[in-house]
């Protein structure tokens, strides 16, 4: 490794400040982690030989360097008369030296902003914020804190009901959601395992849907609607007469690949927890399928639909299944509720029970092997008749 010029390492230093991971590790690691050497070099023999002018003139521009510390040592060289002190490492004691270091403004803005994210919301968040610059790039700070504090009273369920822009907590005013809907769901996800990513902040709050949420349309027979799949809006699908004798609703899209194809049949994917179009009074003349994952919040989904639908079947979602699948389960980090809704029967409640008490309490749909899902959704099929 040849000698390194300030200039060099600072650079280097400037480009490890957007790894997050390295930005995470020496932000948050304390006395584990500083004080941290970065590497000089040493001249070549060569280059004592050969060019001793530029050898002076790298020692002194380390010797110029008031950041941190620069560690020297002897080295021989034949071309010498006498060992030449030469600078081997540069020592940054702490983060602030790393900024100062970095001698690049946007860096230190960055660093100002961290540090007071750091001193104003809960330790939970840290990595989050140092790790995801996105998050908080751009926005206000006060709104950034007051989304961290915000983030440690929802819980699941908050909303009861209502739209998000009806909560009154911690402050917000009516867009505040709106604004930062992303920058919530991210922190949410911190302490509940991601589980708000995955089903939507509204359905892990139990809000209200607003704006439009479009589900996926599939045609099962192949001449029903123009196009094979395509996307519709809860809103429209709320009052138009939809094609077809029988309506499977399925909780998740990735589960479209097992689908069969089936006479007669529409399949509308991805609702979870919009199910208010539901409503629509046509599908009280249709035979109706529901099939979503076994799980706490699966069965939550299952008591909204059959709330409008009592008629309903479900499909794929009991014990027997489980227990046939029991080795793809896994963890739910976040219950929907702590009893079962009155919307299921008492066997689907007392699953719900032990669903709750299982290390492993999740059978997502797509961990089903499709010759099953396909011999239940024909079964469905010929019953139906």
């Amino acid at each position: 490794m040849g000698m390194k010029s300030p200039a060099e390492l600072i650079q280097k230093l400037r480009h490890q400040w957007d790894s997050r991971l390295l930005r995470e590790s020496r932000l948050l690691g304390g006395a584990t982690v500083w004080p941290v050497d970065i590497a000089i070099g040493k001249p070549s023999p060569s280059v004592m030989r050969s060019d001793l002018d530029a050898v002076m003139r790298h020692v002194q521009a380390w010797r110029n360097i008031s950041i941190g510390q620069v560690v020297w040592d002897s080295v021989s060289y034949r071309a010498t008369a006498e060992p030449v002190e030469v600078p081997r490492y540069w020592r940054l004691d702490r983060p602030t030296d790393w900024v100062k270091a970095c001698g690049d403004s946007l860096v230190r803005a960055e660093f100002e902003t961290l540090a007071n994210l750091v001193e104003q919301t809960d330790a939970i968040f840290h990595s989050l914020f140092i790790r995801r610059r996105s998050l908080w790039r751009g926005r206000p700070l006060v709104e950034v804190i007051q989304a961290a504090r915000l983030a440690l009273v929802l819980e699941p369920g908050y909303a009861k009901g209502r739209p998000l822009r009806t909560l009154s907590v911690e402050g917000i005013d009516t867009k505040f959601f709106e604004r930062n809907a992303s920058l919530v769901t991210r922190l949410l996800d911190v302490r509940f395992d991601d589980e708000v990513s995955r089903l939507g902040l509204e359905v892990f709050l139990g809000a209200f849907f607003e704006g439009d949420h479009w589900l996926l349309l599939v045609d099962m027979d192949g001449n029903l609607l123009p196009f094979q799949k395509q996307r519709v809006s809860s809103a429209e699908l709320a009052s138009a007469d939809l094609p077809g004798e029988r309506v499977l609703i399925i909780e998740n899209e990735s589960c479209l690949h097992q689908l069969p194809d089936l006479a007669d049949t529409i399949a509308i994917l991805g609702a979870g927890f919009d199910l208010g179009w539901t409503s629509n009074p046509c599908l009280c003349n249709r035979q109706v399928g529901y099939w979503g994952d076994i799980d706490t919040w699966g069965l939550q989904f299952l008591a909204e639909a059959r709330e409008n639908l009592p008629s309903l079947t479900a499909l794929l979602m009991d014990e027997a299944t489980f227990d046939a699948h029991i080795d793809s389960a896994v963890h739910e980090p976040v219950a929907a509720g702590a009893e079962a809704s009155t919307g299921l029967y008492q066997v689907e409640k007392s699953l719900y029970k032990r669903l709750l008490n299982q290390p492993n309490g999740r059978l997502e749909q797509e961990f089903i092997p499709t010759e099953t899902v396909q011999a239940a959704i024909r079964q469905w099929f010929q019953s139906s008749h």
